[in-house]
């Protein structure tokens, strides 16, 4: 059952029609991440994917940051209910960096990318590091026009070791990567959208309404179909076209069978807006 309430870091909603917000909200520190928080939203994630009145996952933030990237000023933890015990964050020596970054860094991220549900990120400001890579994790970004974005970790001599080379290659190629990381850019909105980085600029008052307004329609989609799409589309960016077709045939052997098919055949043949969902009614 996804947990609603005020937890470490970030807030979690569930509004109609099954849009499931989680808000970071510690903007006095620019809505930075500790590995507690990171394992708590794992945790959330997980609860999402598993119940069935979460359709939407919408990430957001309070103040002027989306997220800029990870907590290091060592202040204790923010107040708020934790959703899992606290284990040992790692990165105390090499093998703990390597263990803290798999287990709990780039589980984040993976958790987010492995969601069936479609996941929004709407950026309200500032996107830096760990703030970043979750953006790229999600299926649609919007973009406040006072938003930037950048990963800026050679600035201390560290590496986007979250994943974020291998989604910014997947989503504007190598060459702009390797500009992107090697001369430490940290983009405007609209340079962002430029790029392909985020699929709409709004003026910063319309962000939230055009959030809930995009993670509506998705809402209201055929939400088999989608989330196996969804797959097959992550699944086709690295597969063979033998492969591809094989995946999307399996997948579609679900969903030409499912009601929301039957539905929606039938709402054409009648001229009607299909009714898709109701097996979630039941």
């Amino acid at each position: 059952m996804f947990q609603q309430g005020n937890f470490r870091g970030f807030e979690a909603e569930l509004h109609e029609p099954g849009i499931a917000v989680i808000t970071f909200n510690q903007p006095e520190r620019m809505n930075g991440l500790t590995q507690a928080i990171k394992r708590d939203l794992i945790e959330l994630l997980t609860q999402a994917q598993m119940d069935d009145r979460v359709r939407v996952v919408l990430f957001t933030g309070n103040g002027r940051s989306f997220s800029a990237g990870d907590d290091i000023t060592g202040r204790p933890l923010p107040p708020g209910t934790p959703l899992v015990p606290d284990i040992f964050p790692g990165h105390r020596e090499a093998i703990g960096t390597y263990e803290g970054l798999r287990v709990l860094s780039q589980t984040l991220n993976s958790a987010v990318r492995n969601l069936d549900k479609l996941s929004i990120a709407a950026i309200n400001g500032i996107a830096i590091q760990t703030g970043l890579s979750l953006a790229l994790s999600c299926d649609f970004r919007l973009a406040s026009r006072e938003a930037r974005l950048g990963s800026a970790t050679l600035r201390f001599g560290l590496l986007p070791d979250e994943g974020g080379q291998y989604l910014l290659v997947q989503l504007i190629g190598v060459a702009r990567t390797m500009d992107f990381l090697m001369h430490k850019r940290i983009v405007s909105a609209d340079e962002a959208f430029a790029l392909g980085l985020v699929h709409e600029v709004v003026e910063p008052g319309d962000l939230a309404s055009r959030a809930m307004e995009l993670a509506t329609e998705l809402a209201n989609g055929p939400q088999v179909a989608m989330r196996l799409l969804k797959r097959t589309i992550y699944n086709a960016a690295e597969m063979p076209w033998a492969h591809a077709l094989d995946d999307i045939a399996g997948k579609t052997a679900i969903s030409d069978h499912h009601p929301d098919a039957r539905e929606g055949v039938a709402a054409f043949r009648e001229r009607r807006e299909p009714r898709f969902n109701q097996w979630l009614n039941k």
